[in-house]
């Protein structure tokens, strides 16, 4: 019994604790900032750690149209070194996104004790110019304000006067995090109202990051925003799966195994028959319909009317006769009273 009152006190004070904090984001629902922390404290403890192995880049694919983020850990934890492997990194993402003004838009959120846009989205419309950008970004040093850095990216690069879409397009909004230490700030709030404004989070750990706060930060499903690698030489093999999740790739391109035809939905797919055919119970095989014999009736009220007109036509033929008869009947008489002539 005090086990379940201790319990019942502690999920209280959670949801004190939220609604508490959700008062410090000015601008954001309360009740959105909220749910999304706790159903990430739901989820925080179900995924499995998703560590990615080297594996070859494929840049054929056409992406989707994005707004798209990614905001950079540049604290002291992150070497110059290790620093140049991460713009690497974005510049293989470009590489593999289909970037443009109708396309994907892209901005770099450069963060550390301060925080830093590089450039915003409407700035670099075209790879060349992009890729030069990236290049020319230096790391910031000090501290590790992640928070900041995501509420930064929030309120000043995810705009309209940024370059962001209006929501009446329906682009999609993907901010990826790249960090590998322990926020000295709080993120779970900020993250939580981020994703509530309708921005999907995928957080990249490296090294020494802090795989509680990554999955605080991240969207759901966890298992399919956040990652880890163990040091930034292989960060850039986070591209090919990242390239399978923002690119549009046609599953029945990639094999399907529909008798007739397949149809490809959003990242699944499936299957329908030529006409003539219906769908097999395995949602695959399809089968010719049989068409019942088609007995063919005469329209009823066609027979009556050719019914009523021989009827018609017959007891006018019976009145014709009669009449006839009835002459012949008087010619007789009169014969018989004027005698032979």
């Amino acid at each position: 019994m005090k086990s379940l009152f201790g319990s019942l006190v502690y999920c209280l004070f959670l949801f004190v604790s939220d609604v508490y904090g959700t008062h410090r984001l000015n601008g954001f629902d309360p009740q959105q900032v909220t749910a999304q922390s706790y159903a990430q404290r739901r989820n925080i403890a179900r995924p499995p750690l998703r560590t990615l192995a080297p594996s070859a880049t494929d840049n054929s694919c056409r992406s989707r149209p994005l707004d798209l983020v990614f905001i950079i850990d540049s604290s002291r934890s992150v070497r110059p070194g290790e620093f140049e492997k991460v713009k690497i990194f974005l510049a293989d993402m470009v590489d593999t996104l289909d970037v443009g003004p109708e396309a994907t838009r892209v901005a770099v959120v450069n963060y550390a004790s301060t925080v830093k846009i590089e450039f915003l989205l409407k700035a670099h419309l075209n790879k060349p110019n992009m890729k030069q950008a990236i290049t020319r970004i230096e790391p910031l040093a000090a501290g590790t304000m992640t928070g900041l850095a995501i509420k930064s990216a929030m309120t000043e690069a995810f705009t309209e006067e940024s370059g962001a879409r209006p929501k009446s397009k329906n682009i999609a909004k993907v901010a990826i995090i790249v960090t590998d230490g322990r926020p000295q700030d709080q993120v779970e709030e900020v993250s939580a109202a981020a994703r509530g404004s309708g921005i999907e989070i995928y957080a990249v750990g490296v090294d020494r990051a802090d795989m509680t706060s990554l999955r605080l930060m991240a969207s759901n499903p966890l298992e399919d925003h956040v990652f880890y690698v163990e040091t930034y030489g292989v960060i850039e093999k986070l591209t090919s799966k990242f390239r399978e999740t923002l690119c549009g790739v046609d599953p029945c391109a990639m094999g399907h195994d529909c008798e007739h035809i397949c149809v490809s939905s959003n990242a699944s797919h499936h299957c329908k028959c030529r006409k003539g055919y219906i769908l097999n119970l395995d949602q695959k095989t399809c089968t010719l319909k049989q068409i019942k014999a088609v007995v063919v009736v005469e329209d009823p009220c066609k027979c009556e009317a050719r019914l009523a007109f021989q009827m018609q036509t017959q007891a006018a033929l019976q009145e014709i006769t009669a009449r006839l008869a009835d002459m012949t009947g008087r010619v007789e008489q009169i014969e018989n009273i004027l005698g032979p002539v």
